[in-house]
């Protein structure tokens, strides 16, 4: 697709982008190298979400089980709302109450986890993820200063699987995924999304964000307000669009800056504009 090639205008040394179709998981397009190993940061979220929900349909752990600061629960952790600060395990809130964007909740989820499973959390998620489906170039760095919430590393090739997979899922039930990227948890909480500001509200669902109308935002002035995904500090993003059917992945090796701002926008345009024709 012709428009996924704006990556190679985009300030940065190396870039790549994978356009895959929701119906059936299809790649329409790719731009880059597809299996450069890149780090994801903020990324990493979805993929560590992803496995939490794994292990609530195993019965590992449930999503109100106690997990974090006192009154906490692993629902909390997913949705930003367990009161801890951004990057220390210090609570600046009650759970519930305020949408505290933050690594060290995925911090506490990754170890309610693995104390939960009986196995470490990235052993976990890459036997409960990414073995299943096929992201042979994907894992988490345990010894990353927060692996579940920015340690992971992949390819546009591996994104593009589990893309495929958050719009037909295989490995959870399709209600379970619902949940988590269409419905919001805590609805009507305000908060900053790291980059663009304070946003009111700040709608979040578990371990994914979800657009709804907040401006400004690193998704296109056209994507649909279910549009859901995550970016990540290290010039990543991961969008799926279900009213346009599909999902991009773009990852580089320069850090989230004014630049991203300005070009990831227009680049989703441009994609979503090319789909209608």
């Amino acid at each position: 697709m012709e428009s996924l090639r704006l990556i190679e205008d985009w300030p940065v040394d190396t870039a790549a982008a994978v356009l895959v179709r929701g119906a059936d998981g299809a790649v329409l397009g790719t731009a880059g190298p597809q299996r450069h190993r890149f780090q994801l940061a903020s990324v990493t979220k979805p993929l560590s979400a992803y496995a939490a929900l794994v292990a609530v349909e195993e019965g590992v752990f449930e999503l109100d089980d106690p997990a974090g600061p006192e009154g906490s629960t692993v629902r909390h952790l997913l949705a930003h709302t367990s009161g801890l600060g951004f990057d220390e395990a210090r609570v600046m809130a009650a759970p519930g109450t305020r949408r505290l964007y933050s690594n060290a909740g995925f911090d506490a989820l990754a170890d309610a986890l693995a104390a939960a499973a009986g196995i470490p959390f990235e052993k976990y998620a890459a036997e409960a993820v990414f073995a299943p489906l096929g992201m042979a170039d994907t894992a988490i760095d345990p010894g990353h200063r927060t692996p579940a919430g920015a340690g992971g590393v992949s390819t546009a090739a591996d994104l593009a699987r589990f893309a495929a997979e958050l719009q037909a899922p295989r490995l959870l039930h399709p209600s379970t995924v619902a949940a988590a990227t269409r419905e919001v948890a805590f609805p009507g909480l305000s908060g900053v999304l790291p980059g663009f500001g304070h946003q009111k509200p700040n709608d979040w669902g578990l371990g994914f964000e979800i657009r709804d109308g907040k401006a400004p935002h690193w998704t296109g002035a056209t994507s649909a307000p279910t549009t859901f995904g995550h970016f990540g500090q290290s010039g990543t993003f991961l969008w799926v669009d279900p009213v346009a059917g599909v999902a991009c992945a773009a990852l580089t090796d320069r850090a989230f800056g004014p630049w991203a701002a300005e070009v990831w926008p227009a680049f989703t345009d441009a994609v979503l504009a090319g789909l209608r024709g």
